[in-house]
């Protein structure tokens, strides 16, 4: 048992080649705000959130995931869990310290088992935010992330023993084995998840909207804007929301799909017993049939090209 657990996920850093053209599809296409800059660093936040930014943007060469951050409760989890962590033998990036992002706080960063970045971080100042509105097409908040990882089992064996992860659902393929496992830390159905791939890579990062009306509002404006339509709409009944419509953001070829919220999908800790889905049935794919398949272009495209980034600190 973590004695210092993850309480929710805060935010996503991804940097990108095209810096211009990712931030203006994520403010003027996604609905996020932009409330912060620095030389070449944008930071994004979803209006329903109280955190002060879902998604960070860093201009660099080549795109790559920066790193994915968590919450605990107090400072003292913070010191707590990176004594755990180094104890054990995971690197540790930095030493828990004054955060200089916006929002301040105090935190530390450490690789995982792939090498991805993770910062976990406590007194973070809460941003200002609001209801967000019926018919109004804008995230409500950060859902999810879901990253490519060549050995599931073994990922998902390092945040559960490490970060307190505990396994809500898998979809599992007859002839392929298991294909994706979804992870909790909270009542949510899951903040992250990992699907088998041969190699390191970001999958997709989800936001929430409203409901299904605001839903496919939002995945009209994106199809209006010239977004790539990779996958839906459509209904997992393997994951958190009802549904999902897949984008490509120019050069990241990262899957960035919206999800709908209600009814909220909680999981009760005391009598969930996770469930295994057979992906080879077609409504495990799509619940509705209102999607097209989800046949090898989609599935080599949610692979992304590999995380030059890992077991590499990010600059910033």
């Amino acid at each position: 048992m973590v004695s210092a657990p993850l309480t929710h996920l805060r935010h996503v850093d991804l940097a990108v080649p095209d810096h211009d053209r990712q931030l203006a599809f994520y403010t003027d296409v996604w609905g996020l705000t932009r409330t912060a800059d620095d030389t070449g660093v944008a930071f994004l936040a979803a209006e329903g959130s109280p955190e002060q930014y879902v998604v960070r943007l860093r201009t660099a060469r080549e795109k790559r995931l920066d790193l994915v951050a968590f919450g605990v409760a107090a400072r003292e989890d913070v010191d707590v869990l990176a004594e755990q962590l180094a104890g054990d033998g995971v690197v540790l990036i930095s030493e828990p310290g004054a955060l200089s992002t916006p929002g301040g706080g105090y935190g530390f960063r450490f690789f995982d088992v792939d090498g991805r970045t993770v910062e976990v971080s406590a007194g973070v100042a809460p941003r200002r935010h609001r209801r967000i509105e019926a018919r109004e097409p804008v995230p409500v908040r950060l859902s999810h992330v879901v990253f490519n990882a060549p050995d599931i089992a073994r990922t998902r064996a390092w945040y559960e023993r490490y970060l307190g992860f505990r396994l809500t659902d898998t979809v599992r393929s007859p002839r392929d084995g298991d294909l994706m496992h979804f992870l909790r830390i909270n009542a949510q159905y899951h903040c992250v998840a990992f699907s088998g791939g041969p190699h390191t890579s970001l999958h997709h990062v989800s936001f929430e909207l409203r409901g299904v009306d605001e839903y496919l509002r939002a995945s009209g404006r994106a199809i209006r804007a010239g977004a790539h339509r990779l996958w839906g709409p459509g209904r997992h009944p393997a994951g958190t929301w009802p549904a999902t419509t897949p984008s490509r953001t120019s050069s990241t070829r990262t899957t960035t799909p919206w999800s709908t919220p209600p009814p909220w999908r909680q999981v009760d800790e005391d009598t969930w017993h996770p469930h295994v889905y057979d992906a080879s049935r077609a409504e495990v794919t799509d619940q509705w049939g209102t999607s097209n398949p989800w046949d090898e272009q989609v599935a080599k495209e949610s692979l992304n090209d590999p995380d030059p980034g890992c077991f590499i600190a990010p600059p910033l």
